[in-house]
């Protein structure tokens, strides 16, 4: 999803340049004076909330913009991503935007800030008022309307330099010279941005094949938190001596420890697409842990695949794998078997839910023959490359 948002000073072409790239990428606009007249014309509750502040001549609090806001993402949800027109105004609103952005599990790709002089601005403006017969864009006005913007924008601007995704862009020159800068930035930051897919399924599923497959069809770095564990013990390191002793005790593996070798994963695979998990994450908190780790990488969740299987065909799927060299401890016996499943369903099933909020969770047959299931499943990931591309 390519989220962007454009600033620049009054006089830009801030407006011109989001309708090209509106109109390129197919993302949707966001801009809070449009969304809230929308509200208040239509006389909805936010609306009515606006309009009572407003009329006591007050400012519109950022609860209210930022539930406008929301409304407008999860009504365009399968969207190419969103323009943001002159938000976030402040060094507040820009931590609401991480925020908001988070919970849908996406981000801010790039703040493209339009750098024009404040006298070529102020040429501009002058010559829209004569030619639109605009009283009120005199000079004093402009300047002060210039000057303001500076004040309040420079805040937001350390806050995204900070992040490293702030990109100052010359608005000077012709319009498609400027359109061409910023689509230049914008092509580099998509040929970087990585897929990041979350397997999810009942024990005997078939994920851990399915994974596999995927990853190598699509370069993505494999990452099983299970087989992560299991090096670290096999190669005797000194987290592996401590992650034996835990497994021998029946123990469950600290997240502290599990984050650690997921971050060291997660840099050891500069040249690959993206990340498949798979066995990760087990429990909502997890799903939490995930979303934090990609955020720290500059990226996010782009896609949960969930295999489904019916019950009875997994009992007889895991009770056939006891038989060969495959079998896991869990396999020897239809008690544990059933007990891995319930356990599954009471401790997984919840991450289901918790990515089924986000819209980026696809439900998938799991069962019939495991090349048929993964032609269906390569079929959601490469919609996803593109969404994310």
């Amino acid at each position: 999803m390519l989220n962007i948002a454009l600033f620049g000073p009054p006089g830009s072409g801030k407006g011109t340049q989001s309708r090209k790239l509106i109109e390129a990428y197919g993302l949707v606009y966001i801009s809070t004076g449009d969304l809230l007249r929308e509200e208040l014309q239509e006389g909805s509750e936010l609306g009515r909330q606006a309009r009572e502040i407003i009329e006591k001549g007050g400012l519109v609090s950022d609860e209210i913009i930022v539930q406008i806001i929301e409304k407008k993402i999860e009504m365009n949800a399968e969207s190419n991503g969103f323009l943001f027109d002159g938000f976030p105004r402040t060094w507040v609103q820009a931590y609401i935007l991480e925020g908001l952005l988070v919970r849908m599990h996406t981000e801010l790709m790039s703040l493209f800030s339009l750098q024009v002089p404040e006298e070529e601005c102020l040429k501009r403006l002058l010559e829209r008022a004569r030619t639109s017969g605009r009283s009120d864009d005199t000079e004093p006005v402009i300047r002060y309307r210039l000057r303001e913007y500076q004040e309040k924008t420079a805040p937001v601007a350390e806050f995204y330099e900070e992040k490293g995704i702030y990109d100052p862009v010359d608005g000077t020159g012709e319009v498609d010279a400027v359109f061409g800068r910023i689509q230049a930035s914008i092509e580099s930051m998509l040929r970087k941005k990585r897929l990041n897919v979350v397997l999810l399924g009942y024990p005997g599923a078939g994920r851990s094949t399915q994974a596999r497959m995927l990853a190598e069809r699509y370069n993505l770095g494999y990452l099983s938190t299970g087989e992560l564990l299991h090096d670290e013990v096999r190669r005797e390191t000194n987290v592996g001596k401590r992650i034996a002793t835990m497994l021998e005790r029946g123990a469950l593996v600290p997240d502290e420890i599990v984050i650690r070798l997921i971050e060291r994963e997660l840099r050891s695979h500069p040249e690959s697409n993206g990340f498949l998990f798979q066995g990760f994450p087990r429990t909502v908190v997890q799903a939490y842990i995930l979303d934090g780790l990609l955020l720290k990488q500059g990226s996010s969740v782009s896609l949960i695949l969930d295999i489904e299987v019916p019950h009875l065909e997994l009992v007889k799927r895991l009770a056939k794998r006891a038989e060969t060299d495959r079998a896991r401890p869990y396999d020897r016996s239809t008690d544990t078997i059933v007990q891995r499943l319930e356990e599954h369903q009471r401790k997984t099933v919840p991450v289901a839910e918790y990515y089924g909020k986000s819209r980026l969770i696809y439900k998938v047959p799991g069962s019939g023959p495991p090349d048929e299931i993964f032609k269906k499943l390569c079929i959601y990931v490469e919609e996803a490359f593109k969404r994310v591309r």
